[in-house]
């Protein structure tokens, strides 16, 4: 397998962290995602979306970061990560479908505002924040009240439902996302964290030093 990527990004990070905890190796292809390139002709005649990350397996090319996740759990034969258990795959199915529909862009606006916008040298449009408010919180809401009583959101341990959802708040801090009211989601923030894949998939070092000094 073969993915297209640029650590930076938010379901690139995604898929890194999901490949390392299914077990699944790879050769990697980055790209520059601030330099643009994953819009040049080469690439998006691998994604015409142009949009990263993207995965090539033999004659299989596969773009969307949570179908990478589940093709290469299938493939590894990984049943910790995806198991086998309908009732189980049935709920991990529902997280990846929420996370995409919802979730990410109701974390994507404090992303864009807090994180991209001061690195190309923007300025948070605080209207915009307050504006989205009431988005973040409902759908917070729904993942708050989820992991009422339990660690994990699908099964007993971390499965590729948990590094999906996690994926859009990956730099809460720096995104300043409005977690204070959410306890159960800040400790299942911490125990994803605490992943050995997670840590490794930091896109912190992958930051040039001055766009990193621009979010001090």
């Amino acid at each position: 397998m073969k993915l297209y990527f640029d650590p930076i990004t938010v379901n690139c990070r995604k898929v890194i962290a999901g490949l390392d905890l299914i077990g699944a190796s790879y050769d990697e292809e980055r790209l520059d995602y601030f330099g643009g390139e994953h819009k040049l002709p080469a690439y998006t005649a691998i994604n015409p979306n142009a949009e990263l990350p993207a995965l090539i397996d033999d004659d299989l090319v596969l773009w969307e970061s949570n179908a990478i996740l589940v093709y290469a759990s299938e493939k590894q034969g990984n049943k910790e990560a995806y198991p086998d258990d309908p009732k189980v795959r049935a709920d991990i199915t529902r997280w990846l479908l929420w996370e995409s529909s919802k979730w990410f862009p109701a974390c994507y606006v404090y992303l864009v505002e807090n994180v991209v916008k001061p690195i190309l040298d923007g300025a948070p449009d605080e209207a915009v924040l307050a504006e989205h408010g009431p988005t973040f919180h409902a759908q917070a809401s729904i993942l708050e009240n989820a992991l009422s009583g339990r660690e994990w959101l699908s099964d007993d341990h971390a499965t590729i439902a948990d590094i999906a959802v996690a994926a859009p708040m990956h730099l809460h801090a720096a995104q300043k996302l409005p977690l204070d009211d959410y306890p159960n989601i800040r400790a299942w923030m911490a125990r994803v964290e605490a992943l050995p894949g997670w840590q490794k998939s930091d896109p912190i070092p992958h930051i040039p030093p001055e766009l990193l000094a621009k979010l001090a």
